[in-house]
């Protein structure tokens, strides 16, 4: 990497250190039991929708995943990747290219309508995705990933395109790139690293890397590994075909990913990035050494991320339904 591309991300460390630290004084582990009168158990419900969903097909869980880090990457935790497309607003986050795939969806729908049932403007649609998010992890893991959520979350009332695509990595992404936009969040390198771990679950469209197999394969991806790509991914594919994104271990949540990535066989330029320097690809040795290490900093990288931009209060609302604002 160029020295301009290291004096890039020592300045990013040093503007992360004057960031204001991220706090969850607002929001609170049990919200739903000390603070309201639901006549079920909030959290209970989700975990049984996420169950439900994922023990159906299990790429619904790295959807819930993706969906939770596509919200609160964007304009932080407020459900504002739920909104549909409308006539007040015809392009939300969900028209970007970078919400591409969305899956998901049809869980926060069903978690919300039976707990609206049960105690009506209540539970949030940011906290039901963070929830969810956390419970898809769980049964991903085979339970290795569990962690207390504290809520009390309230949904945003602007939803915008542009603004998811110039906050969510691309994935040609480069590592100078990938810096800034998770410095510019609060997270360090380190976190970097252990978040993109979750690319050990879910399916990637072909066209989502096809420039690393076509018209050859990568110098940065194995030669075997590229060549089978391309048979799963003809050149007339487009967006039909999907693959999954750990061949090893499709469909767990765990740190093979960080091997995948040090042999070279892993989808996008923002993987291979994780090892285009030192100092990453140390991170990535150590994770990919140590599994239960690699899930507790996953636990608190979620976590923290699960704070991210936080309405709470009387700022924003409690949507009816998630896919639009109450007012239409």
């Amino acid at each position: 990497m160029a020295r301009c591309g290291v004096d890039v991300t020592l300045l990013l460390v040093a503007l992360y250190a004057l960031l204001p630290a991220i706090t969850v004084a607002d929001l609170q582990e049990g919200f739903y039991k000390s603070n309201t009168n639901c006549s079920v158990d909030v959290e209970a419900t989700v975990a049984s929708v996420v169950q439900q969903y994922v023990s159906a097909d299990r790429g619904v869980g790295a959807g819930l995943i993706r969906l939770h880090f596509h919200d609160c990457f964007v304009k932080g935790c407020d459900a504002s990747v739920l909104i549909d497309p409308s006539p007040v607003n015809p392009d939300p986050e969900k028209g970007s290219p970078s919400n591409g795939g969305l899956r998901g969806l049809e869980v926060i729908q069903d978690a919300k309508r039976r707990l609206e049932g049960a105690c009506p403007g209540t539970v949030s649609c940011a906290d039901i995705l963070t929830f969810a998010a956390r419970d898809a992890s769980n049964v991903l893991s085979a339970g290795a990933i569990n962690y207390g959520v504290p809520a009390g979350r309230r949904d945003g009332l602007a939803s915008a395109a542009p603004d998811a695509t110039g906050s969510l990595p691309p994935p040609f992404a480069r590592l100078d790139r990938l810096t800034e936009l998770f410095a510019a969040k609060g997270f360090t390198q380190d976190e970097l690293v252990t978040l993109s771990g979750a690319h050990s679950v879910g399916r990637a469209h072909c066209g989502s890397f096809a420039q690393r197999i076509r018209p050859n394969v990568s110098e940065s991806m194995d030669a075997e590994y590229g060549a089978g790509l391309q048979r799963r991914c003809p050149a007339d594919a487009g967006d039909g075909v999907a693959v999954d994104q750990d061949q090893a271990t499709a469909g767990d949540l765990d740190n093979r990913y960080y091997g995948n990535v040090l042999a070279g066989k892993v989808l996008f330029d923002s993987d291979w990035a994780l090892i285009s320097e030192n100092t990453t690809r140390r991170m990535v040795e150590d994770n990919a050494a140590d599994q239960a290490r690699w899930a507790a900093k996953f636990i608190d990288a979620m976590r923290k991320m699960g704070a991210l931009d936080v309405l709470t209060g009387d700022q924003g609302e409690i949507r009816r339904f998630c896919n639009v604002t109450n007012s239409g």
